[in-house]
């Protein structure tokens, strides 16, 4: 992505749509997204509720898994910072101040592409919003949530 539009879109994102209330209930469902919990939690309880296709969901687990593994080694090769903007602090702590790609792009939709033929469709949109909060709270350009959910759909693609 050209980065003057990685920014312009970026910058949208940090000053439009607002409110105190949405900033604390976007921050609240970003965190569990957090080190892919949300997802293997989701993967875990699958896994152990439904029998019949446990197999299934060790496997999209698995890849959650993995995605995010292999999200942390991108991370540290390619050592992004994440964006500021003046005027406009991130408004979520992060575990560190790398951005390329986004663990929780990576995970959410790789947990969308493993999940969703026992959760259906529905995963996608939930994997979507919460890659896209972290552009909204400020610790993501959308490159990096670009790449994090191709990465994580290959993986989870994998792990089917």
């Amino acid at each position: 992505m050209n980065a003057a539009i990685d920014l312009a879109l970026f910058r949208a994102a940090r000053t439009r749509g607002h409110t105190p209330g949405t900033e604390r209930a976007v921050a609240r469902f970003s965190k569990t997204g957090e080190h892919a919990a949300v997802w293997l939690a989701i993967g875990a309880a699958g896994a152990i509720l439904d029998r019949p296709r446990r197999t299934r969901w060790t496997r999209a687990v698995t890849g959650v898994a993995a995605a995010y593994g292999l999200n942390t080694a991108i991370k540290l090769v390619a050592r992004r910072p994440r964006p500021t903007l003046d005027g406009f602090p991130q408004l979520i702590a992060t575990p560190t101040q790398l951005s390329f790609p986004s663990a929780h792009a990576s995970s959410s939709f790789a947990a969308a592409r493993g999940y969703a033929p026992m959760l259906g469709a529905v995963v996608y949109p939930v994997a979507a919003a919460m890659a896209a909060s972290r552009v909204y709270l400020g610790v993501h350009y959308p490159s990096d949530i670009i790449a994090g959910a191709l990465l994580g759909t290959f993986v989870g693609e994998l792990s089917r």
